[in-house]
């Protein structure tokens, strides 16, 4: 069925997605800074920044924490307990430590775990070589754990030069995953790493696993025939999925994508619920701000920035929303929130948080005309929100305050608190919560299962969205943990509703 969603063609399927036939789970199986910096010192500032055609390539950090060793992982010659050296992370040893946050990970992630232990048996992913550039945390740990026991090789990188736990993508090396990946990676280390995991002689991807687009387009310009010959690709965020309608728009597309993000399970839950939570989360670790009273704006009332929204609200910040959408803009206005341009607002707020996925959402001059100690960061994928690039000039310093906290202190004195270097926030200065990691993460497993095992035909060289009955199934695997009771439909309510006793329950159309 063809669907219409912001000028973009959205194919739905309403056929069982799987080998299996999807049951749902049964209840009983169960400081106001100084204006005048008291120190200051510039850093090497050298290093470009990279631009894609569509500007969400991944840009290099200035420095690392002088804590850090100071010797490339790309310079080590390490083994890991089998003698396997297919793998460049920062430090194999930690992977003991690692395994441990993993296993406190699972604990949380019952309902991926669930999903492995019924499916493994049948091993649907037996055959595909999954190549994934992803955060790597002990949540994604979980994830790739999943696939490998469902029969799956993979490879793996960091989507992210800050989001690495060092110590997980050392547990993934040591069981025998490809991980190349480590907190602070350089620009030329990030793609460095991305060839590492495509380019092995003798393996050949088939399946894509995506979060920002940067391998899909890497592998897109750089190995064209290991494109065509994929099977699939599976992209979670508002940026890869943009790229994607890029390429099907422009005839490029020669393999059908999954795309997640827009799905039930990830929109209204890892967007909207984990974003609630990890920006405060975020910004307590790397400020030690008190919310209460201070002037917020939040660039962007989408699922992300709702979650941010009601957050803040709830500590008491007063928070300004900026929109470009009329229809989010009213909700914004209906939750209580004014919606203003950001330029009326930008010299007196204390703190702008952009989460659009767009760029320069905050350009040099909206900069320049924040007041001092204004705190700057982003929580949508792209790194493109903050003109950060125009913060890189010889009259502005930039000074370290603690790891991924930086004053950009003006000539006048006058500084702002920028966090991350403009990236994603939450996953850059903090942890996100296990529990809504597991619906993305059984959502993107089951995407890659109903693409790797569709007959052929089933879909064509295009962008999907994932069928209602995949969404309601993730749904039901999570309600085990509140002990939720499902109602169920009468036969007589069913007929009349013109529904299947099963599901799904809503029209593809219907916005939740």
């Amino acid at each position: 069925m063809g669907l219409q969603m912001r000028g973009r063609k959205i194919i739905q399927r309403d056929h069982v997605p799987f080998l299996w036939q999807i049951q749902f789970a049964k209840p009983e199986e169960k400081q106001e800074f100084s204006r005048f910096p008291t120190k200051t010192g510039r850093r090497s500032l050298s290093r470009s920044i990279s631009q894609s055609s569509t500007d969400s390539y991944s840009s290099a950090a200035s420095y690392t924490d002088s804590s850090d060793d100071e010797t490339s992982p790309r310079e080590k010659g390490q083994v890991n307990s089998k003698g396997n050296s297919d793998f460049c992370v920062k430090n194999i040893k930690q992977a003991e430590f690692g395994r441990r946050e993993i296993d406190i990970a699972e604990q949380d992630m019952s309902a991926l775990m669930s999903l492995r232990k019924r499916a493994q048996s049948e091993k649907p992913l037996a055959g595909a070589k999954v190549v994934g550039c992803t955060h790597i945390t002990a949540q994604t740990a979980v994830l790739v754990e999943t696939l490998v026991a469902l029969g799956a090789q993979c490879r793996w990188t960091a989507c992210n030069i800050y989001s690495t736990q060092n110590e997980v993508a050392a547990a993934l090396a040591e069981l025998g995953v490809a991980v190349f990946a480590w907190k602070g990676e350089s620009e030329d280390d990030f793609w460095w790493c991305i060839d590492r995991c495509v380019n092995m002689e003798g393996w050949q991807p088939n399946m894509i696993l995506d979060d920002g687009g940067d391998l899909t387009h890497w592998i897109y310009k750089k190995y064209p025939s290991v494109f065509k010959k994929a099977r699939g690709i599976v992209e979670e965020s508002v940026t890869g999925v943009h790229r994607l309608y890029q390429l099907s728009k422009a005839g490029k597309l020669c393999v059908p994508a999954m795309n997640v993000n827009d799905s039930v399970t990830k929109q209204k839950f890892d967007n909207l619920y984990c974003c609630r939570e990890s920006i405060l989360d975020g910004l307590k670790r790397t400020t030690d701000i008190m919310f209460g009273g201070k002037q917020v704006v939040v660039c962007g009332y989408g699922e992300v920035g709702k979650g941010c929204c009601t957050a803040l609200k709830a500590l008491g910040a007063v928070v300004y929303v900026t929109e470009i959408d009329p229809i989010c803009a009213l909700q914004a206005c209906m939750d209580g929130f004014r919606v203003m341009k950001l330029n009326e607002v930008i010299r007196q707020v204390d703190m702008v948080i952009t989460c659009t996925g767009n760029k320069n959402v905050v350009t040099r001059e909206q900069l320049d005309n924040m007041k001092n100690g204004c705190i700057v960061c982003n929580m949508g994928h792209s790194n493109t929100e903050i003109d950060v690039a125009s913060l890189r000039t010889p009259e502005l310093t930039w000074e370290r305050v603690r790891s991924q906290v930086d004053h950009i202190i003006w000539p006048d004195g006058k500084r702002i608190v920028l966090l991350a270097e403009g990236r994603l926030l939450n996953l850059s200065c903090s942890t996100v919560p296990s529990f809504v990691l597991s619906i993305t993460a059984t959502t993107q497993a089951l995407a890659l299962i109903e693409l790797y095992n569709a007959p052929e035909g089933r879909y064509k060289q295009d962008v999907y969205l994932l069928p209602k009955k995949m969404d309601e199934y993730v749904a039901s695997l999570h309600l085990l943990n509140f002990d939720a009771h499902l109602t169920e439909l009468t036969d007589e309510q069913a007929k009349y509703m013109g529904l299947n006793k099963n599901g799904p329950f809503k029209p593809n159309y219907y916005r939740y």
